[in-house]
Parts: C-alpha cells; structure tokens; sequence
C-alpha cells in the first residue's frame, strides 16, 4: 500500500522561495514591502527565512508576482 508523502515544515531550512522569484522578476524587497503596506526588513526577514509570511500574505504575494503560491514554496518529502 503507497502513502502520500509527508511535507515537513522546517523553520530552520529554507521553505521559500521569494527572493528567488523576486530576482527573476526583476522586483526589490522594497517595491514588494511598499506593495503589501509591510516594512522593507520583513520582506527582508522572509527572503533570509528569518520569518515566514502568513498563507494569506503569501498569496498576496504570488498574485503580486504573478506565479502560483507553490512556486514560492519548498516543499521538503519525507
């Protein structure tokens, strides 16, 4: 019988991928701070995965950036 992998949610390892996707699309913590009413050094804190946005936030992000919320996300299968 096959189950589903398990997805592990590790503060301590790299879950996101904003920062990557804010590169590829050319954009700043800055301009994505300004744009969620949030300060530079939270996007700042989410991008080093110092913090995580909330599922809300993250979805105001990948709309803001034009992908689909798991492309802003790591998953980790164990």
């Amino acid at each position: 019988m096959r189950t589903k992998p398990k997805i592990q949610f590790d503060m301590g390892r790299n879950i996101n991928r904003i920062k990557v996707v804010l590169v590829d699309k050319r954009k700043t913590n800055k301009w994505l701070a300004e744009r969620l009413g949030v300060a530079a050094s939270t996007v700042s804190k989410w991008c080093t995965n110092d913090a995580q946005p909330s599922l809300e936030t993250l979805m105001q992000i990948a709309k803001l950036l034009e992908v689909k919320p798991d492309d802003l996300l790591r998953f980790d299968e164990v």
